[in-house]
């Protein structure tokens, strides 16, 4: 029989705690708040559910054999964090403010493939919870269920901490100070990624 306990336990704790994805979030609903993100929280979701499948399939096989490819995967995702955060900082002018907009339904689906966490987080979960006994599709199903089930409510709270922040960041100073801080956070991210 099937426990799932120890897997639930493993998912809440990786998608409530601190990694690219919360962070980008908390900035996007401070900086656009809850609706203008839910694209971004579902593009993760799909992102992440479509790796996560991957790797239930034998993908973290791939890497096993090649882990250079991983190694390069890390820093596109590092490179991508800078990105974001040299975006961030750069919103400090009327016209960078009126031009700038949340990350899209298929950019956050497509840095799951770049961000380290979220290969951890699958890898890990098929190395140690994958339940053998099941079918194929009520494998996959278990683990996505699980893992969207909690993953997706947390996310949700990291953006809406973000929201709630609007009121304070109206003043430029602390927006602009917010976004410094975020700025950094990934910064931050991205060189753990690649130590």
């Amino acid at each position: 029989m099937i426990d799932p306990l120890p897997f639930v336990t493993y998912t809440f704790v990786m998608s409530i705690t601190p990694g690219p994805n919360n962070v980008m979030l908390t900035a996007s609903g401070a900086n656009f708040g809850f609706r203008r993100t839910v694209p971004h929280i579902m593009g993760v979701g799909v992102g992440f559910v479509t790796q996560l499948l991957a790797v239930c399939a034998g993908l973290s096989a791939l890497f096993a054999r090649w882990p250079a490819a991983q190694s390069a995967l890390g820093w596109v995702g590092a490179a991508y964090l800078l990105y974001l955060g040299w975006r961030m900082l750069g919103r400090s002018d009327t016209e960078a403010r009126d031009n700038r907009r949340p990350v899209t339904f298929l950019e956050a689906a497509m840095f799951q493939f770049l961000n380290p966490k979220a290969w951890v987080m699958t890898v890990t979960a098929a190395t140690l919870f994958l339940p053998q006994e099941l079918g194929l599709l009520l494998r996959g199903g278990y683990m996505a269920g699980i893992m969207e089930g909690i993953g997706l409510p947390c996310m949700t709270v990291w953006a809406l901490f973000g929201s709630s922040l609007r009121g304070f960041l109206a003043a430029p100073r602390a927006a602009l100070a917010f976004n410094v801080a975020m700025a950094l956070a990934l910064a931050t991210t991205a060189v753990m990624m690649v130590r």
